[in-house]
């Protein structure tokens, strides 16, 4: 498994903000979030994301088109498209 790359930009005692970067075929890894969060994608791309019972969804996403996500999300995020993908997470403690 390839890993995505994440660098902090920001890590106070209200928000953390980091950048996140995949080659293609790279994945987080599985994950539970343990806060509220935004996702900012920096470009068009699909991501794959696959839940804890390994059921797969693709997620189109457009380039600073934001969204949010409640804590307690758990799954993997795997870059589906054929070059590097970033997107920046920015989490609310």
């Amino acid at each position: 498994m390839t890993l995505g790359v994440g660098t902090t930009q920001i890590d106070n005692d209200r928000t953390r903000v980091t950048e996140w970067r995949f080659a293609p075929g790279a994945e987080t890894g599985v994950h539970i979030h343990e806060y509220d969060y935004v996702v900012v994608p920096g470009l068009d791309g699909v991501l794959k994301i696959v839940d804890p019972e390994g059921k797969e969804t693709l997620a189109e996403m457009k380039a600073g088109l934001s969204y949010f996500r409640e804590k307690g999300v758990h799954h993997n995020v795997i870059n589906a498209n054929d070059f590097e993908y970033s997107f920046v997470e920015v989490e609310f403690k």
